[in-house]
């Protein structure tokens, strides 16, 4: 929640059910004129963009959907090994050099239905080649095309996407994390836990997949666990705010109320406007008593979203405890209108 020759982009928050997990998608470098690596270690989180726009992606509502062909979910293992040789594409194979150019352009489409449009355009174009590159292009097709979709909250559809992608690259571990923050989404917390694990695996220095690992554990209501996960991610990326951010959660939720607390503000002081700490901070000190402090750290929330309580316990799943403290400071401010 980010090597490969690409980077990899950490889009906010995500979608409902997943606090602060993080999906990843394979970049192609700009101008590049061969195809870039698909699955190998991941960038550090601490190298990608740190609180970016926090609605972009954040807790999108589901939609329904569509039953696709394929959206069961079985433990999967990682096969590295099976990694293609790029170098053996032909560089001047043009239906290769098209294949690139539509890449780039699905990464830098306007718009997420027009992104979503020319994946689907490849893996029409490309799907039955024979080519010994089109399981690594097609494949990463169908992974971005579930990212794309999951955006819109087309989840099964992106579960069916992400299944596809790990057949054709079973080398690599993104459609794997992908589908995982997706099954988070629905609240399939031991299948995501799975998938989490299967990264995790071949991949053991992934803050993002020990991220979200703590998230899938914290659904199933194992505060304790998830905070050993969410340390492990900080551990190896320090500047992973999102996981500081989730852990100073579960330390409140399991009475660490005094380091969670530090952590927010250690947070607060790299990143004034994390919205998400400044309101936690708020609540946090209202249930010590602090009321002037709260109400100062309340005044500095600017996400409206924040004096929401369904939205609070719901969608973005603050901890019960601190759920509490922040309902009983919202009713002192409604009553002072």
């Amino acid at each position: 929640m980010l090597g490969l020759q690409s980077r990899f982009q950490e889009p906010a928050l995500w979608r409902a059910g997943a606090p602060f997990s993080v999906p990843r998608v394979a970049l192609a470098r700009a101008g590049a004129k061969s195809l870039p690596s698909l699955a190998c270690e991941p960038e550090s989180a601490g190298r990608r963009p740190l609180l970016l726009g926090l609605s972009s992606w954040a807790w999108i509502c589901l939609q329904p959907s569509a039953a696709f062909a394929d959206t069961s979910v079985s433990r999967v293992a990682i096969r590295k090994d099976l990694s293609p040789d790029q170098s053996k594409y032909d560089p001047g194979d043009e239906n290769l050099l098209e294949a690139s150019n539509l890449i780039q352009s699905g990464l830098n489409a306007e718009s997420v239905q027009a992104e979503e449009a020319i994946w689907t355009e490849i893996i029409q174009k490309y799907g039955a080649s024979q080519a010994n590159w089109m399981p690594d292009v097609v494949g990463r097709a169908y992974g971005n095309r579930g990212n794309a979709r999951s955006r819109q909250g087309k989840m099964q559809e992106a579960l069916s996407d992400f299944n596809e992608s790990m057949r054709l690259c079973p080398w690599s571990g993104e459609p794997v994390l992908n589908r995982g923050v997706v099954l988070e989404a629905l609240g399939r917390f031991d299948e995501a836990v799975r998938d989490y694990q299967s990264v995790l695996a071949v991949q053991p220095n992934d803050p993002a997949a020990w991220n979200n690992l703590g998230n899938a554990t914290r659904g199933l209501g194992l505060w304790e666990e998830s905070i050993g996960y969410y340390g492990k991610a900080v551990t190896l990326s320090p500047e992973f705010s999102f996981a500081a951010a989730n852990r100073a959660l579960a330390m409140y939720q399991v009475g660490q109320t005094e380091a969670s607390i530090r952590e927010m503000r250690s947070l607060l002081r790299r990143y004034p406007y994390f919205a998400d700490m400044r309101a936690a901070l708020a609540a946090a000190l209202w249930g010590l008593g602090k009321q002037g402090d709260a109400e100062t750290n309340w005044l500095r929330v600017d996400d409206p979203r924040y004096a929401d309580r369904r939205w609070l316990s719901g969608e973005r799943r603050w901890p019960p405890r601190l759920c509490t403290y922040m309902e009983n400071f919202l009713d002192i401010q409604d009553s002072k209108q």
